[in-house]
């Protein structure tokens, strides 16, 4: 009966109270729709969003899927992050076991001969034991499980982080393929012009041989071949730079990178879903990883105040001592011990006081922090859809733009060898041409950056298949 006694006590004083606050999500302002949406989004926005999309599914060139799948293989900052979630789970394996008993086994044996001395004569000892120990620092205040419970938010913070680097990672990785798609598209015109230049320079050299123009016709027709000459190595330099970048974010070492389709091939939609802006919560990882270290910080109160309370202490040990070591488990050779001990802090000179205050001020700036997370991931989506309709309108009117500058650009060459105008005109036209076609790629691949820019903020591309 005193044993039940006794092992009912101390399981009562193991599940005391948990000294602390519980955790409790704060209330954040959430709007009830992004601005930039569009009106119909706007007014009534729908479950539905992009973000739920898996990137998969949003990018669908095939060579930009291998590319990702090969960046969430072997990017250093993924692999990072994974071995981060390894230093976490430990960590919760070893707040975890401060709570739980202690045991050991111990062996002691020695023999020893004392020589014969004036008086006494000589003689041997021998001494053998073997015994095992407990050791319990019971958890009545809750603090172990306080830091059990800010270890456990702490791997999950680093889990959502890891969350948020795999979309950051996707985000790029597109990012830089549209980039670099696009300086294929820029050489292909300048390239393209070049030879059509070109053509037009020898038609008016013949001219000027054949009398029928000057050599200022010449002249400036040779302006048109190098304007459109020099931009191709530049180009050829970026594209090579951006490739040795992608294969950065690649894991691999500089090299060339496989294309698939063209910029202007690239499916999008005109209309972009952005969802609930209370889903945003849910869904964004960096939301997820703030919430998750405020958790943390949340436990760690309870912690500091735990030392407040007496630390109460189990011991015990139990074995077999004998000089003969054929007797060590036979007669009367048991040993055991059993104790307890409660100390409780007097004077620390405002330690433990300072300590609260310490993990109350962590959990302040833990709460900021993840207010301001939720109020920049707003700010980032409005931004994005603002940026994606815009960007989507100014790329039409570039187009009208392009067309136009072309029409205007063969009308002056025919008016020009029909002799109704000087080549001073084509010059004109023809850059202005050259330069609406470059507007227009550099138009085409920022209305995709923006659509990407939206995936990212609306939380997606983490979800891994």
């Amino acid at each position: 009966m005193r044993r039940l006694i006794a092992f009912s006590l101390i399981m009562l004083l193991a599940s005391g109270c948990a000294v602390g606050p519980n955790y409790k999500r704060p209330s954040v302002d959430v709007p009830g729709t992004y601005r930039g949406a569009v009106p119909q989004e706007a007014q009534r926005p729908a479950a539905d969003s992009l973000g739920d999309q898996k990137w998969w599914e949003l990018f669908q060139d095939q060579q930009l899927q291998d590319l990702i799948h090969t960046a969430l293989r072997q990017n250093y900052d993924v692999r990072i992050a994974a071995t981060r979630i390894l230093e976490a789970r430990a960590q919760v394996g070893i707040t975890r076991a401060d709570g739980l008993p202690t045991i050991n086994a111990g062996a002691q044996s020695f023999d020893q001969r004392n020589a014969r001395q004036k008086f006494f004569p000589a003689f041997d000892t021998s001494a053998h034991q073997v015994d095992l120990s407990l050791a319990w620092d019971l958890d009545f205040w809750g603090k172990y499980r306080r830091a059990n419970e800010s270890a456990r938010a702490s791997l999950l913070a680093t889990e959502w982080a890891r969350e948020a680097v795999i979309s950051t990672l996707v985000s790029d990785v597109a990012s830089a393929y549209f980039q670099l798609r696009e300086l294929d598209l820029q050489l292909e015109i300048s390239r393209r012009t070049l030879v059509s230049r070109q053509d037009s320079l020898r038609l008016t050299q013949m001219l000027a041989n054949g009398g029928a123009t000057s050599m200022l016709d010449v002249r400036q027709a040779e302006q048109l071949v190098f304007t459109a000459a020099e931009t191709i190595p530049d180009l050829e330099r970026r594209i090579e730079q951006q490739e040795n970048f992608i294969s950065t974010l690649l894991g691999n070492n500089p090299g060339p990178i496989a294309r698939g389709a063209k910029l202007t091939d690239q499916p999008h939609s005109p209309e972009i879903p952005a969802g609930l802006p209370s889903a945003l919560l849910e869904r964004r990882p960096d939301i997820r990883e703030a919430e998750a270290q405020l958790i943390a910080a949340n436990a760690q109160i309870g912690v500091a105040k735990a030392a407040y309370f007496p630390q109460i202490s189990l011991t015990a040990s139990g074995g077999f001592q004998s000089s003969a070591l054929t007797n060590l488990f036979t007669g009367p050779a048991g040993l055991w011990s059993f104790g307890g001990s409660l100390v409780q802090p007097i004077f620390a000179g405002g330690r433990i006081r300072s300590g609260v205050r310490l993990s109350e001020a962590r959990q302040q700036e833990a709460l900021l922090t993840y207010e301001q997370t939720i109020q920049q991931a707003f700010r980032g989506v409005s931004d994005a859809l603002v940026e994606y309709r815009k960007d989507r309108e100014f790329r039409e009117q570039q187009q009208q733009l392009a067309l136009s500058a072309q029409d205007a650009a063969q009308l002056s060459e025919m008016r020009y060898r029909g002799g109704a105008t000087s080549y001073l005109e084509v010059l004109t036209n023809e850059t202005n041409y050259f330069d609406a076609e470059l507007g227009l790629a550099q138009a085409q691949l920022n209305e995709l950056l923006g659509l990407v820019s939206i995936y990212r903020n609306l939380g997606g591309g983490w979800q891994e298949q």
